[in-house]
């Protein structure tokens, strides 16, 4: 029964509900909005877009996933810390750089769909990943880490044993703010032929039509409170493990 009062399972419930009843709905918003002689996107399924903006939104954080921590590992290992400067400022210049500017830049080079999106998405998602990396690591005691070489742990396996693992909340806590801005970002994405649920918001800001802007806005905000409310629940238990060690 517990389970029944738990938020995230009733917001996931919703959405589901959502995007199965949109396609159902167009008497209600035939209501809501009169004057459109289409009130309901009927283009695409709301299932399909979903798919495909989630897809995107993965590959994208996963790879930013990956550049940003093991940039930020890198830069915090005694060979590389000259570096760290020139890295951060990277990263904030890809965060800064509009991804509507990047796109207009890679579609030449890459042609509409995905690849140009994922790109942008990637320059986007780094910067909170790395910033949240290095915050992490420098969180570590400097104590534990003596001890762990006094042990005679290696420099790799104090990293993989000691640091990342006290570093994780903290690093944890970068990522989610990166797919959290990339589950908005990516609705852009359908400005250069790929398909998110940004897709009815485009179309509907470029027709007028305010219903395709609702129902695409809604299954964005939504999944975005679904996600930081799931990443928010895999830190508490994460928090709890690290106690009961």
């Amino acid at each position: 029964m517990k389970y029944l009062r738990d938020p995230l399972l009733w917001l996931v419930g919703l959405f589901i509900a959502l995007l199965f009843g949109l396609p159902h709905s167009e008497p209600l918003f035939r209501i809501l909005f009169p004057e459109q002689s289409r009130p309901l996107y009927l283009q695409e399924s709301f299932l399909t877009l979903t798919l495909a903006h989630f897809w995107l939104v993965g590959v994208s954080s996963l790879i930013a996933v990956v550049i940003g921590i093991s940039a930020g590992i890198a830069v915090t290992r005694g060979a590389g810390k000259e570096f760290r400067p020139l890295v951060e400022t990277i990263a904030a210049m890809g965060q800064t750089f509009p991804p509507v500017a990047v796109l207009a830049i890679a579609v030449p080079v890459l042609g509409f769909g995905q690849q140009p999106a994922i790109i942008a998405l990637i320059l986007y998602g780094v910067l909170p990943i790395l910033q949240g990396t290095l915050a992490g690591l420098a969180s570590v005691p400097a104590g534990v880490s003596a001890v762990a070489q006094g042990m005679g742990m290696s420099q790799g396996q104090r990293l993989l044993k000691v640091e990342l693992p006290l570093a994780a909340p903290v690093m944890l806590a970068g990522i989610r703010t990166s797919v959290i801005i990339n589950i908005g970002t990516a609705t852009i994405a359908s400005t250069v032929g790929a398909n998110t649920l940004g897709t009815p918001i485009i179309i509907g800001l470029s027709g007028f039509n305010t219903a395709y802007v609702i129902q695409g806005a809604v299954l964005v905000a939504l999944a975005a409170v679904i996600v930081d409310r799931a990443f928010e629940r895999l830190s508490q238990r994460l928090s709890r493990y690290r106690r009961e060690q």
